[in-house]
């Protein structure tokens, strides 16, 4: 006999928060992410079945509630300071001097400090009530639906204290940043600069379901309040903090003497480039709570920590050459080669230049003696050029892709060099994502990870492959089935009716967007008809400019796009727009357009009309058959309700067309 559904989910939340514990506190896990998930989710189907037995604090409060409009105001009970910055070793010898001027024996306490986006966790019996970002100290922004897809943050605790606040620090795993970007690359959008970015902009998501899915981690390093226990030193705070399940100060240590604190915080930058998220410095911290009140603070910090911060590393090598990178979105990347260097702890022979810009403001040929760092610890860069190759010619990006050859193009107002080509193989799974995209193809369960899968297979190597595809060839793939597999074939097949509209946008035509997609296809109807159109007549379009023309034009002029846009035909993908005006449905009736239609402009209402063999007019007369009406229509409006002529909306003229 099953057991009742209220023991169930009691139990399986009992299971989620153990394996949570053993993996973010403890790392030490006992399963797999796979089988974490497993038992996530059927928590969520029974919830979401017994409704009764919801509980704010599940576990399944990790994916994501519905979206929030806006963040309310958080006034913290207790300042969430900052601490004042040094750079120098000298620096932390003259710190340990001014205190040492208030208290007697002194134990310090050294630990990273994690680049991330300080937060605020707030705890009443055991659970979590609220979670706030630090604001300007006093005032935060209300984040806790967000936060609570944190998986690392307890959402309650092992010993039901009356009250408990505690500050940490959210951030993003570098691994976790990789995927990000390398999604955010593919989806064509413009990627996070550094993980820190990325985990304040991934903490302020409206839809806390965004959030979940950015694998968000926290380090909790203070007690801001606290009720029913007694603390006294910093050291002993983490520990019990330890003890109720959060994840702390990673490696922190404590010392009698600043010569040992100062190697420490010599230790952890040197090692710091083989940690698995990103730190800025390491903290310094007075551990006795009551030495903390004797050495008070200034206006603007405690007088008993001090945070130092790691110079920037530079050092010099050979630049040995230049690569050429074709990215997802068609951009030609150089990349220095150089002779080997280590960096943050890490061996380093390579560093993105950028664009041809860069290249020639610093000056850069083959054979420099050049300088780099790693930017915030994470990406190298070049800085100068030390020496200059005597006689060599900067370099200069070669013209044609690297990878089909195409002729590249810089495009007005853009830095970057970019090959045009969509068949080009480099771009291949950016352009099949994109294809298959909601707004454009709307292929149902055609996502990155199968895009991804058939790619690696070797399955298909354009998009109009997608639709050669049999369900036998997809059933033995990853995720695959033979259900899911058919439905996949039936999706693709289905896509071929969309409209000229959504291939057009689905063609990826650089500054292109949907609703731009949808005008072009509505003002030439076909395919055959856009591709043989000149710059200028795409230009009048109302909402087109000269640059939008100018793409659209290149774009149909090289040979692998038309050669993409034949097979597209052969494979039975429609070629017209269903709303362009054809006949003369029209014939012998008199139109007058007053106000702003949604999606038409007047020229090409006035166009398709008269396509269809009907009239317009400027004026209302009781010789006006209709008048299409639109936003903020006048007294031509009021005129034909006077005479009693029909009045159309603009999806009624088109129903008409």
């Amino acid at each position: 006999m099953d057991k009742i559904p209220e023991q169930k989910i009691k139990e399986l939340r009992e299971a989620l928060e153990y394996h949570s514990n053993r993996y973010y506190v403890l790392d030490s896990p006992e399963i797999e992410d796979y089988e974490y998930d497993k038992l996530l989710h059927e928590l969520i189907d029974l919830e979401e079945r017994h409704p009764e037995y919801m509980d704010e604090n599940s576990p399944t409060a990790r994916v994501g509630g519905k979206a929030l409009n806006t963040f309310a105001p958080v006034r913290h009970p207790v300042q969430m300071g900052s601490l004042q910055d040094v750079f120098t070793l000298e620096d932390l010898e003259a710190f340990d001097v001014k205190v040492r001027e208030t208290v007697e024996c002194p134990l310090y306490v050294v630990e990273p400090k994690i680049d991330g986006l300080s937060v605020s966790l707030e705890y009443e019996n055991g659970r979590l009530i609220r979670g706030s970002t630090r604001g300007d100290g006093f005032v935060g922004e209300d984040v806790t639906a967000n936060l609570k897809t944190v998986r690392a943050i307890p959402l309650k605790l092992p010993k039901p204290l009356p009250l408990l606040e505690v500050r940490g620090e959210v951030y993003m795993p570098r691994g976790s940043f990789e995927r990000l970007v390398e999604t955010q690359e593919l989806a064509g959008e413009a990627p996070f600069k550094n993980p820190r970015n990325a985990a304040a902009g991934s903490l302020r998501q409206k839809n806390a379901r965004v959030t979940a899915g950015r694998g968000l981690d926290i380090f909790v390093f203070n007690i801001q309040r606290i009720e029913g226990a007694e603390i006294t030193s910093h050291k002993q705070s983490l520990e019990f903090l330890r003890e109720l399940g959060f994840p702390v100060s990673p490696g922190y240590s404590a010392h009698n003497e600043i010569g040992g604190a100062i190697r420490e915080v010599e230790r952890i930058g040197e090692n710091r480039g083989g940690l698995s998220f990103d730190i800025d410095g390491a903290v310094i911290k007075v551990d006795d709570f009551a030495q903390r009140e004797e050495l008070g603070s200034t206006s603007k910090f405690p007088k008993w920590a001090v945070a130092y911060k790691y110079p920037p590393e530079e050092k010099e090598t050979v630049l040995r050459g230049i690569e050429i990178k074709v990215g997802r979105t068609g951009a030609l990347t150089p990349t220095a080669v150089f002779e080997a260097i280590t960096l943050a702890g890490t061996t380093v022979t390579r560093a993105v230049l950028h664009n041809q810009d860069f290249i020639n403001q610093k000056g850069i040929s083959i054979g420099d003696t050049i300088v780099v760092r790693k930017a915030g610890d994470i990406i190298p860069e070049v800085v100068s050029v030390r020496v200059h190759q005597p006689e060599q010619p900067v370099y200069q990006i070669p013209g044609a892709c690297p990878s089909c050859g195409t002729q590249a193009v810089r495009e007005e107002g853009e830095a970057a060099l970019r090959c045009p080509n969509l068949e080009c193989p480099a771009q291949l799974l950016r352009n099949l994502i994109h294809f298959a995209s909601r707004d454009a193809m709307d292929i149902e369960g055609l996502g990155p990870a199968i895009v991804r899968n058939l790619v690696e297979n070797k399955l298909i190597s354009s998009p109009a492959e997608l639709y050669e595809l049999r369900a036998e060839q997809l059933e033995p793939l990853e995720r695959m089935g033979k259900r899911s597999a058919e439905n996949l074939v039936n999706a693709i097949e289905a896509s071929k009716q969309k409209d000229l509209g959504n291939l057009i946008f689905a063609l990826g035509i650089r500054g292109i967007g949907q609703r731009a997609a949808q005008l072009l296809a509505q003002r030439f109807g076909d395919i055959d008809t856009i591709m043989r159109a000149l710059p200028e007549d795409i230009e009048s379009i109302d909402g087109y400019g000269g640059v939008m023309a100018r793409q659209v034009h290149a774009f149909f002029e090289i040979e692998g796009n038309r050669h993409l846009i034949s097979s597209l035909r052969d494979s039975g993908v429609n070629m017209l727009c269903a709303l362009a005006p054809t006949g003369d449905s029209l014939a012998g009736k008199t139109f007058v357009l007053t106000g702003t239609l949604p999606t038409l402009s007047r020229d090409d209402a006035k166009k398709w009309i008269e396509d269809a063999g009907g009239k317009t007019s400027s004026s209302v007369s009781k010789k006006t058959d209709y008048v299409v009406a639109g936003e903020q229509a006048g007294s031509k409006l009021t005129k034909a309700q006077q005479l009693g002529v029909t009045i159309l909306t603009e999806s009624e003229l088109l129903e008409m067309l």
